[in-house]
């Protein structure tokens, strides 16, 4: 007996907790139809802010009206690759070779020439870079002896390798 009253009990108390928390929500909104037609009457009406055009029912703070920001928003996950997109032209290399590439986030990068058995010849990037498109020109004439090179980029524990030949 005790045990059935304590569960119609525990139901009462979950309807009314839903009644009450239903009013709650519900204060200071005109009573509507459906919500479709409650949205129909926001996006008819002329309001003077453009949050109750949009549907949205927050109020939101007003933008300084001289405020720029001219920081770059990274929305990469921490999983995702982060080099990507290499390129290396002009192929065949004659005296300035320029390679591109993209960054999801801020990393240290390395672009390295090696010859064929993998010797290190020259290295063009070592350094810090920010993230987005990057692009890195460099004139090898009287640095490179004409042949097969491979291209490098490493960043973090990814690196991308490139085959280049170079004709002089």
């Amino acid at each position: 007996m005790g045990r059935k009253s304590t569960y119609l009990n525990s139901w009462f108390t979950i309807i009314a907790l839903a009644i009450a928390v239903n009013f709650a929500l519900a204060r200071g909104v005109n009573a509507q139809k459906s919500d479709t037609s409650y949205l129909r009457t926001l996006k008819n009406k002329n309001a003077k802010t453009s949050y109750l055009k949009n549907g949205l029912h927050l109020a939101l703070p007003p933008l300084k009206p001289a405020a720029v920001s001219n920081a770059k928003i990274n929305l990469a996950r921490p999983d995702d690759k982060l080099l990507s997109n290499v390129q290396v032209y002009p192929i065949p290399v004659t005296d300035v070779i320029n390679v591109k590439y993209t960054l999801t986030r801020n990393a240290f990068v390395n672009v390295k020439v090696m010859d064929v058995l993998g010797n290190e010849v020259l290295t063009l990037v070592s350094q810090r870079v920010e993230f987005g498109d990057q692009s890195v020109s460099y004139n090898i004439s009287n640095k490179l002896a004409r042949g097969f090179y491979f291209l490098r980029v490493t960043v973090g524990n990814e690196s991308v390798n490139k085959r280049i030949p170079v004709v002089l």
